[in-house]
């Protein structure tokens, strides 16, 4: 601030009240940089009761003074000019200030907070140009018992503070543990009575008055610098007799931290660090004088408490460590920080790593550290997950990339987190603790799910000394998150888009790890790229610490011992063959696919891995066509999946050999159907579980060529080991079922068949116009019209099943009509069936009508027959799903069924695209229905399906199921036509 010659007005802003008659003002703007100029003033005339010195007591009324002052005026505006300046006390300047129109000497004598120097205490006779008015407001205030005069008796002795030893300079009656013991994490009040730097300040603590010097936590400003004192070097703060301002008001000792500062250093003087005056200003602005809230945090070895600082900006309450870090004019300390709360310490290094990144301030020089890794941007994608490597690592299947390319499998490194390492066999390292429960725990949730995946940063990777390679490699790491987690999982964990609101919908998988305690959080260096969420990583991972969970546990992690019969002599692996084969359908987990037909296998309830092939399956070796598509195939349906196996034998290598399902599923049809391999019965396929199916599957993709069927010729000789067969193409329909009857009869759609959408056109095109007038269209039976289903109101070509006798008498009248399109019928008003135009008319319905082929169904009035005809609803129109009808027979007869229309009626073998057996054979195994009588002479394509679906009812006989808990039922009954069956649902 420039000098001010007496009567000159200058403009300022109240930083500090030392005194009730004593303002420290700083000028409104300045150009220079660090603190702005400032003026200590004291009120013309006027001697405010002083607050205690060391080892003394304050006069009395001497802390209501200065707080009335302070209150009124601290961080305001106002304007002033010096009076005059007494030499004699070194060179105090006092002056008169305005507060908006209000003579601050006026309010404070006005309200007894201060008295007017009598004549003799007057300087050189120096006196306010004010003095008048003063000595009247003294009066009044006299008169009236206000302040300082008050007429209570016993007012005075009672302001006077008992002050604690730390307020009066006794160091050591300060007891800082015991004060951090009583307080922790309490928000204390305070009153900041001095800044040494941006970082520390020194607060009275209410209502005990403890005088205490407190560093901010988590942080440290630019040093003031040290002063020469007595020779001796020291750190910038008062001394234990003088508080360095107008009033001489003690501000207690030094710490033992000063005085060991003060006794190791040298002599000289050292200038403050570059931003040190800036910081310090900054704190000074918001806190020197004003009401603050501490949080003590702790106490270091030098007895010096900790705290974090809270000040009030108005309506909000800021963080003074974070706001100077904010601003470039603080670091983050870890030593003091990790004595505070995990978000404010995250807040913190999060502000200080921005501040970096921007260079303001005090870090506009900053030069980060060399780094290998880059960040990836843009490169979200959704997939399948096909394999958990461990716990940190999954490979994912994208879904953008065609099927079967060697791209689509991108394996991405969880972000940011490191987990336990599953080692090495052929190092013969073994997993470390919690590394096989890490992937068993990513394995349950993830194998085989659609996940999300967000690609954050790649990190180049050199190998270390003695591996077999010396290239780079390039590791990609992202965030994996569920779409659709379960309720637990969602309950577990607090989700990134409630911290950074910027992941994908579901669960950020690595936060259920770090829950878990089955990993760490990888502690990143500056501007090293992290993963985007890694503010929801740490609070994971310290749950994980507070409940002392997998990793962070001092239990010691559970022992697994496995024996792996792929590395063991072929001898052992036949030792083992007895205890497999007692079990029939082993539970296992597949660990990794080798090739098409061949996988490692772990099965839990022996505690060992084998090698496993499919018994009578072959796919194309390596190298060979079709070889790595086959590979791929079976990675997405059983890689790390849990299966069932039943193993027949070992061959001479270790591998053992049998049938494997998934789920209900024999995975080697899933193979012989894509025709990416072969049956290989050389041996006889009588041994072999379900062979039918297989070659069944197998049959199926020679059909459509495909894969290394693509040349194969339909009705030659084909070999099969020691057996021969001739092959028959039968007619095959991909239909959706609309319409169950009783009986196993059926309605199907062709599924994309061009007349039901040109139908569907026409109809759409087509005014339906109101009601006809009873008398005017008198529908008869057998005819076509257009009826409006009561389900959804859709208007549908009919053909009236039944109608009155004589003629229509109301709109409400019912007519019985049959849904030529979808094999359903139903009761419907007159009112709601309408004359159809003939275009529209002639066209055959698209209901066709089918029966299962080479099976007995109890019809709806037998025993099982509600509940036979309840399965075919649930597992065909119930499903939704779109079949493949394999025409085994036509019944062309034209005869009518019960109301059902007339046509054609197809015996089918009807199978689902995702199951292995057919629907035929589903029914007989559940004991809902029976095979037909067997001819003599019948064709060997028959004979064969009879033998594969005898086994099917021989099961349900063998467990008494359905039909068959009695024991045998009688099998040669004529089928008998199915009932009529009430309008249902449409696909």
């Amino acid at each position: 601030m420039a000098s001010a010659t007496e009567n000159q007005w200058l403009k300022g802003r109240v930083k500090a009240v030392t005194s009730g008659d004593c303002l420290v003002i700083t000028a409104l703007t300045h150009n220079r940089p660090g603190a702005p100029p400032e003026k200590t003033i004291t009120l013309s005339s006027l001697m405010a009761p002083k607050m205690a010195r060391r080892g003394g007591k304050d006069e009395p009324f001497a802390w209501e003074s200065k707080e009335f002052l302070r209150k009124l005026c601290i961080g305001k505006e106002v304007a002033f000019k010096v009076d005059y300046k007494v030499e004699a006390i070194a060179g105090r300047e006092f002056g008169s200030v305005f507060l908006g129109n209000q003579n601050l000497a006026k309010v404070v004598v006005q309200n007894g907070w201060a008295k007017v120097r009598e004549q003799g205490q007057q300087s050189q006779g120096k006196v306010s140009p004010y003095i008048v008015e003063l000595l009247q407001l003294q009066e009044q205030a006299k008169q009236e018992g206000f302040g300082c005069f008050s007429k209570v008796p016993g007012a005075a002795e009672a302001s006077i503070r008992d002050l604690p030893p730390s307020a009066i300079g006794d160091a050591g009656g300060f007891d800082a543990m015991g004060l951090l013991a009583a307080n922790k994490g309490k928000p204390m009040e305070g009153v900041v009575e001095q800044v040494r730097d941006g970082s520390t300040i020194r607060v009275y603590l209410l209502p005990e008055f403890q005088f205490v010097q407190v560093f901010v936590a988590g942080i440290q400003s630019p040093s003031m610098g040290r002063r020469n004192t007595n020779g001796n070097v020291v750190e910038t703060v008062p001394d234990e007799s003088n508080n360095g301002d107008a009033s001489g008001e003690s501000r207690g000792p030094l710490t033992s931290a000063q005085r060991l500062a003060a006794s190791a250093a040298s002599s000289g003087e050292v200038s403050a660090d570059p931003f040190g005056a800036e910081a310090k200003y900054f704190t000074e602005h918001r806190v020197l004088s004003r009401d603050v809230r501490i949080v003590l945090e702790g106490v270091d070895k030098f007895n010096n408490l900790i705290g974090s600082v809270h000040y009030s900006d108005g309506e909000v309450v800021k963080d003074l460590g974070l706001e100077l870090v904010e601003n470039g004019l603080a670091k983050y300390v870890e030593w003091s920080a990790n004595m505070m709360e995990e978000e404010a310490k995250r807040k913190l290094k999060a502000a200080e790593l921005q501040c970096k990144k921007d260079r303001v301030k005090m870090w506009a020089s900053y030069v980060p550290p060399a780094t290998n890794s880059k960040a990836l941007h843009d490169q979200n994608f959704t997939g399948k997950v096909v394999e958990v490597v461990s716990g940190d690592c999954v490979v994912v299947a994208d879904d953008a990339i065609p099927y079967g390319s060697p791209a689509a499998e991108r394996r991405v490194n969880l972000s940011s987190i490191r987990c336990p390492k599953m080692g090495n066999p052929r190092r013969e390292e073994k997993p470390a603790p919690y590394a096989r429960e890490a992937r068993e725990f990513l394995r349950q949730r993830l194998i085989g799910k659609q996940v999300i995946v967000q690609m954050e940063y790649s990190r180049k990777v050199t190998p270390a000394e003695g591996a077999t390679t010396t290239a780079d490699r390039i590791m990609d790491f992202g965030s994996v998150f569920i779409p659709s987690p379960s309720k637990g999982d969602t309950e577990e964990v607090a989700t990134a888009s409630a911290i950074s609101g910027t992941q994908p919908a579901g669960v950020n998988i690595a936060e259920l790890l770090l829950s878990r305690g089955f990993g760490n959080v990888v502690r990143h260096r500056d501007f090293e790229e992290r993963s985007n969420h890694y503010d929801a990583l740490l609070a994971a991972e310290s749950r994980a610490l507070s409940g002392k969970k997998g990793i962070h546990s001092a239990k010691e992690a559970p022992a697994m011992h496995i024996t792996d019969l792929t590395v063991a002599a072929a001898k052992k692996a036949k030792d083992f063959l007895p205890s497999l084969q007692r079990i029939r359908r082993i539970p296992a987990v597949v660990e990794y696919v080798l090739s098409g037909h061949r996988c490692k296998l772990y099965i839990p309830k022996l505690t060992c891995s084998i090698a496993f092939a499919f018994s009578g399956v072959r796919c194309p070796g390596r190298g060979e066509p079709f070889s790595d598509e086959a590979i791929s195939v079976m990675r997405r349906r059983i890689m790390q999946r849990d299966v069932e196996i039943e193993v027949e034998t070992v061959d001479r290598t270790g591998t053992f050999l049998g049938s494997m399902w998934e789920g209900r599923t024999n995975v080697a049809t899933v193979l012989l159907e894509a025709g990416l391999a072969k049956m290989q019965t050389s041996f006889g396929a009588d041994r072999i579980v379900e062979a039918h199916i297989l070659e069944q599957a197998e049959r199926t993709a020679k059909n459509q060529k495909l894969k290394i069927w693509e040349n194969y010729v339909e009705g030659q000789e084909v070999s099969n080991g020691s057996t021969t067969v001739e092959t028959r193409q039968k007619e095959t329909l991909k239909v959706a079922v609309t319409e169950v009857l009783g009986g196993g009869r059926f309605y199907v759609q062709s599924v994309g068949d061009q007349r039901i959408a040109s139908i569907q056109n026409q109809l759409a095109s087509l005014s339906v116009k109101d009601a006809p007038i009873i008398g005017s269209f008198n529908p008869k039976r057998g005819d076509i019209v257009l009826a409006q289903f009561s389900l959804d109101n859709s208007w549908n070509r009919a053909m009236i099943v039944s109608a009155p006798r004589e003629a229509i008498q109301s709109p409400d009248e019912k007519l019985e009509v049959f849904y030529i399109d979808y094999g359903n019928q139903e009761l419907v008003p007159y009112s709601a069936i309408r004359p159809v135009d003939p275009s529209v008319s002639s066209a055959p319905g698209l209901a066709q009508l089918c029966r299962l082929a080479y099976i007995k169904v109890p019809s709806l009035e037998e025993d099982f027959g509600p509940e036979a005809g309840e399965y075919l609803h649930t597992v065909t129109l119930g499903s939704g799903k779109e079949f493949k009808a394999v025409i085994e027979e036509r019944d062309t007869s034209g005869g009518k069924v019960k109301g059902q229309g007339t046509g054609t009626e197809l015996a089918v073998t009807l199978i689902a695209a995702d199951e292995e057996i057919s629907v035929n054979a589903a029914m007989l195994q559940e004991g809902i229905a029976k095979m037909e009588k067997r001819r003599r002479f019948e064709h060997k394509d028959k004979q064969a399906a009879l033998d594969a679906l005898e086994k099917f009812q021989e099961e349900a006989r063998k467990a008494r199921t359905g039909i068959w808990q009695y024991g045998d039922v009688e099998s040669d009954d004529e089928d008998t036509a199915p009932a009529r069956k009430p309008a249902g649902g449409r696909r």
